[in-house]
């Protein structure tokens, strides 16, 4: 019983905080925070070191209206050479939100790669919830994408 309630009572606040991003967020399509995407994390160093690395404003690129960091010059310069490899899908945005059809900010170690995809969530217990319908959420956010990218 007790294990029911908090299972119910953590499904309440993610939505209730996804509600509060959905109704917050910008019209940006890349999720910047602290004016770098991604939180200043490098989008590529979770492909090459399986692990969320903060980037430097040394290694800086601009791409979709947005700045992004690197913690090198050699994933600076892989990301240019292909960005639509290394650079999250939907933005960076919330994963879990957007298959939901909103967009919601995420956290650096709230991560997955999936088909040689980057998707971040909003933080690890959001994670866990998408992970439980991966493929369907993917399928849904995807749908949900084009019509919410550039919406508030």
């Amino acid at each position: 019983m007790k294990k029911t309630l908090l299972i119910a009572g953590s499904l309440v606040l993610v939505i209730a905080l996804a509600f509060f991003f959905y109704l917050n967020s910008g019209k940006a399509e890349i999720f910047i925070k602290d004016g770098a995407a991604i939180n200043g994390y490098d989008p590529v160093a979770y492909f090459t070191e399986q692990k969320p690395v903060k980037g430097s404003k040394d290694f800086s690129y601009n791409y979709k209206k947005a700045t992004w960091h690197f913690s090198s010059q050699q994933n600076m310069d892989l990301f240019k050479a292909n960005p639509d490899k290394y650079a999250p899908k939907y933005g960076g945005y919330c994963a879990y939100g957007l298959s939901n059809g909103y967009k919601a900010p995420t956290e650096a170690d709230a991560w997955s790669i999936v088909d040689e995809k980057l998707y971040l969530n909003y933080n690890t217990e959001v994670r866990e919830e998408w992970n439980k319908e991966q493929k369907q959420r993917i399928i849904n956010a995807d749908q949900n994408w084009p019509v919410v990218k550039t919406k508030e």
